[in-house]
């Protein structure tokens, strides 16, 4: 076993079942309150979970779908995904103590699965593993303070330091963090968007002016169509599977396009609906288009194609030649372009007739009324830029940008990942937002691209960057190529995680290694003024309060806000003078600092939310708004069609398909999460909407693939590519028959990130091709 990855035994008790037609039900909520019982008492967790996603309550930690702006449902407004990260979040049963590290070397844990770490319960005491040790240790905050802070200090240059977020970041922390960031002197700010929807932001800005979903929650229940796009809704985001299917009950029609056949695609049955628990559940999807994986750009091509044709039989019903004349730039130059492509060429590239194409363009072509939405099966592909642009072209044609029950919906992962991006967490800071930091805080901040996800991991693989502090997250396990970025951790003299449990990242660490334990959503946070609250953005840019509702496990833990604050004190401080604002002396090689109160800040976070206002646009009044009931939406130029590119335009672009040519005897695979899980954490092993019990270590093939190569159903299997001549090996799976298109296989991540070199990324965005893998597999080496 390679010891940077997760353990390759097999459980030895593999059960395949009969994959499920559709999702959620009565054994959504069985399987909810068994994830409860199993780490905390009933009653405990009932609590919790009655405040969860309500107005009054705390924001969900898993996914970013918004809440009904309107009423919520007092019985519950969450999913079986939401109330596994609850449970995992609120376990008291077990503790992650300074006792279960001196029991257990670094080693002995490296040893476990990703499964029994997060079982040990929450993190109670700051830790530290010294040079040459063998075991982590409890430290004192003060301690640790001191120490990262000496660390940072003595680094040749600030941009020797990587800080990385994760999307559970509130938007207090968020800005803070790269306040205290970019007044050390770097915009060394990756974070998990390079990792998923980095692809999105990047295409909507360049064709919409503004990179984030132009929909709102209630258009969903207003569309006439809704294009489901590289998704899995059932598993990954369980809460939209309620608006679709009110729109589904409104008349609307939904097409559905994913190589594999989901759940959540099929149908819903809502465990609050008696209708549903007694008749059965809605039919969700219409028109399903199983296509070959990473072929949507030459399906969109396709239906574009199509709605042009039927333009000519129908003129003026079909597109908006009103809308594409005042609200958009390059139609003509985009249909010209389409004449080189043929119809049946598209079709086939997708491994779709003409016929099943055009039936799903007949639901929508006489209507604006579409929403169409994506998440990671679309973004992690080398063309996904172009994919996402080629939607937002179809989008243009219909006019569907900027009215109600229309529009672009990217479907984010982590819950405040987008709210990160808005408080300034980037790598690439634009101009007016740093010009705003200097404004209010009286510095020059540093105005050099930093270095995103993948550049990080370079850096310090290669010795540029010599110290990583991560603010939440499981950066070994959820960056691509497993083996390197583990080298590259372990390059580093300092490796810091803000975490709420254990995870592999932790034992995969530099010379000098810290782990400090925060407060979770679930938590109160109590501080000098009194109980704090945070703020959240959904994915269709709503910002709503959230309220902890539990006490801590541990009067150890500190809220992210505060361990910012603290590392700001010490690494601003200096032994014989105070840094103020027209001292233009510090320790080190830090330039002066503009006096900051952080112990004010930390002690109420409305002063955050009063500095966030005078430098974010759009948080008017941000302390007032935050407050009202349900948050306040922030302003959004696409959905009023206001498009802030040059031209003041929404632009149609000219993108390519790309055709994979595999050679004999290889597969393109994409990696997939089980429905035990959310992103790298493991909640079980089960994945029982696809029939899978027991088992991780599985790969989903074609039986004429599994007949063309030889292989039998469970046989153990090894999974190699090959890029730049360096082979990569994924080691000791089993062969699952599977519904699947030819040529394309599925697999669980994080076990087969080692296989996605960290060489191949996506043009433009650089995120991480994890969705378009060539491989080959053999049987497994004994």
């Amino acid at each position: 076993m390679d010891q940077n990855t997760p353990p390759e035994e097999l459980t030895g008790e593999l059960e395949v079942g009969k994959p499920y037609t559709e999702a959620a039900g009565v054994t959504a909520i069985v399987k909810s309150l068994e994830h409860i019982v199993n780490g905390t008492d009933l009653i405990r967790g009932l609590k919790v979970l009655a405040d969860l996603n309500q107005k009054d309550g705390f924001d969900c930690p898993s996914c970013a779908w918004p809440d009904p702006d309107g009423h919520r449902s007092k019985l519950g407004e969450y999913c079986e995904s939401g109330a596994k990260a609850v449970a995992d979040e609120i376990m008291d049963k077990h503790t992650a103590s300074p006792v279960l590290f001196q029991r257990y070397s670094v080693a002995e844990l490296l040893q476990k699965g990703d499964l029994w770490l997060g079982q040990q319960g929450r993190l109670t005491q700051p830790l530290i593993l010294k040079p040459g040790a063998t075991h982590y240790d409890a430290i004192s905050w003060n301690d640790a303070f001191q120490l990262i802070a000496d660390q940072l200090k003595a680094l040749d240059s600030p941009d020797e330091a990587i800080f990385y977020t994760s999307g559970r970041t509130s938007n207090e922390a968020a800005f803070l963090y790269q306040l205290f960031v970019r007044m050390f002197g770097t915009n060394n700010m990756p974070d998990c968007s390079n990792m998923c929807h980095e692809s999105t932001s990047v295409a909507l800005a360049d064709s919409l002016g503004l990179g984030k979903a132009s929909v709102k929650y209630e258009d969903y229940e207003k569309a006439d169509v809704i294009m489901i796009m590289g998704q899995n809704p059932g598993t990954n985001a369980p809460r939209m599977l309620t608006p679709l299917e009110e729109a589904k009950r409104n008349g609307a029609k939904i097409i559905a396009v994913n190589p594999l056949h989901e759940a959540g695609l099929l149908a819903f049955k809502y465990p609050q609906s008696p209708r549903d628990i007694l008749f059965g559940g809605q039919k969700l999807t219409d028109v399903f288009l199983q296509v070959r994986i990473n072929s949507d750009l030459a399906l969109m091509k396709a239906m574009a194609k199509i709605l042009l044709e039927e333009e000519k039989k129908a003129p003026g019903k079909v597109l908006d030649q009103n809308f594409i004349q005042q609200y958009t730039s390059g139609y003509n130059d985009y249909v010209k372009s389409l004449d080189q492509f043929e119809l049946n060429d598209l079709a086939a590239q997708c491994g779709l007739t003409v016929a099943q194409i055009q039936e799903a363009v007949d639901l929508f072509k006489y209507t604006p009324k579409l929403i169409i939405c994506w998440a990671m099966g679309l973004t992690q592909h080398r063309n996904s830029v172009d994919s996402i642009n080629e939607i937002i072209n179809l989008l243009l044609l219909k006019g569907s940008i900027g009215i109600e029950g229309g529009g672009a919906s990217p479907i984010r992962g982590h819950s405040n990942v987008q709210g990160d991006r808005t408080m300034g967490i980037w790598e690439k800071p634009k101009p007016e937002f740093l010009d705003a930091l200097k404004r209010v805080f009286k510095f020059e901040p540093p105005r050099e691209n930093g270095y995103d996800t993948v550049a990080a991991v370079k850096a310090m693989k290669e010795g540029k960057a010599r110290a990583f502090f991560g603010l939440g997250g499981n950066f070994a396990m959820a960056v691509s190529d497993t083996n390197y970025t583990a080298d590259a951790l372990k390059n580093c003299k300092l490796t810091v995680h803000v975490s709420t449990k254990l995870n592999r990242s932790h034992l995969i660490h530099g010379e000098t290694a810290l782990i400090l334990p925060c407060l979770g959503r679930t938590d109160k946070d109590i501080q000098a003024t009194g109980e704090q609250f945070v703020s959240c953005e959904s994915t269709t840019g709503v910002v709503a309060q959230s309220h902890g509702s539990v006490d801590p496990i541990s009067s150890n833990l500190k809220s992210e806000v505060a361990i910012i604050g603290e590392l700001a004190k010490a690494v601003f401080s200096t032994p014989t003078e105070t840094v103020g604002r027209d001292n233009n002396t510090s320790s080190a090689n830090l330039p002066g600092r503009y006096y900051i109160n952080w112990d004010a800040l930390i002690a109420d976070y409305d002063k955050i939310r009063d500095l966030i206002e005078k430098v974010v646009p759009g948080f008017d009044n941000y302390n007032e708004q935050v407050r009202k009931p349900g948050g306040f939406y922030i302003p959004n130029g696409p959905r009023v069609r206001e498009f802030k590119t040059k031209d003041g335009k929404a632009h149609f672009t000219i993108n390519a398909p790309t055709h994979h040519e595999l050679q004999p005897g290889e597969l393109l695979l994409m990696t997939v999460r089980s429905h035990d899980q959310f992103n790298t954490t493991i909640y079980g092993n089960d994945d029982r909407y696809r029939g899978i019990y027991n088992e991780r270590r599985v790969v989903f093939m074609n039986s004429d693939d599994m007949a063309n190569l030889g292989f039998t159903e469970k046989q153990v299997v090894d999974l190699h590519s090959e890029y730049n001549g360096q082979k990569r090996t994924a080691h000791r799976f089993l062969v699952i028959p599977y519904n699947i298109p030819q040529g394309c296989t599925a697999a669980y991540f994080p076990e087969t990130n080692v296989l996605v070199p960290i060489d191949s990324i996506a043009d433009k965005s650089h995120t991480p091709t994890s969705k378009s893998i060539v491989i080959t597999v053999t049987p497994a080496a004994e």
